[in-house]
């Protein structure tokens, strides 16, 4: 019996290391980077990733909301959001899904949840290639331009988090090549911001 209850003991053990870490407990990594997502991808994109970076792909794409398991419509491929959480301080689309894509699209999206307001910060983003980010359903930030990824290539000042919770939908297009995609925020005085918790349901 004693050894049954061992075995038992012991394969809860293995079961709990093996699952990701819950939502509720995710936080920034200590540069500030997000790295637990919600994922779809990828689709196919027909133009330049210029020319498709202010397009729609999904219909008003910044006021989506999804939750890991939800299907939704790309073009004319259906896709599932899928939590995901980064291995570095970026993610990288193509080895999270186990093959090499071209010019396509995905989209990534975070609830980040505030004790309390949070003032005057700046969205750093980088992207390889094209991306976008809304805030709270706002554009913040662009980049129209073919690249490698760089962290805080790009940045958006004097915006606030609230308290409660706020909703990051990153958009990043891949022409060839590495797809990639990182962001963080930083407080006035350039320090990364950690003190908020992320989510990947709403």
């Amino acid at each position: 019996m004693k050894h049954a209850l061992t075995a038992i003991a012991s394969f809860l053990f293995l079961a709990l290391l093996s699952l990701p870490a819950r939502a509720a407990d995710a936080r920034p990594d200590e540069e500030g980077f997000i790295r637990d997502w919600l994922m779809l991808a990828p689709a196919s994109i027909a133009d330049t990733g210029a020319d498709e970076i202010d397009k729609k792909q999904i219909a008003d794409e910044g006021a989506i909301k999804p939750k890991a398991g939800d299907k939704q419509k790309v073009g004319d491929k259906e896709l599932e959001w899928k939590a995901i959480q980064a291995g570095d301080y970026h993610v990288d689309f193509n080895k999270t899904l186990g093959s090499d894509n071209e010019n396509v699209v995905g989209y990534l999206v975070a609830y980040v949840v505030a004790d309390k307001a949070m003032p005057d910060l700046t969205l750093l983003m980088g992207c390889n290639d094209q991306g976008k980010v809304y805030l709270n359903r706002k554009e913040v930030v662009k980049n129209t331009e073919g690249r490698t990824l760089d962290k805080d290539s790009d940045k958006a000042e004097k915006l606030t988090l609230n308290k409660g919770v706020n909703v990051i939908v990153f958009k990043v297009i891949n022409e060839s090549n590495n797809w990639e995609g990182c962001l963080r925020f930083k407080d006035k005085e350039g320090k990364p911001v950690t003190g908020y918790t992320v989510k990947t349901a709403p």
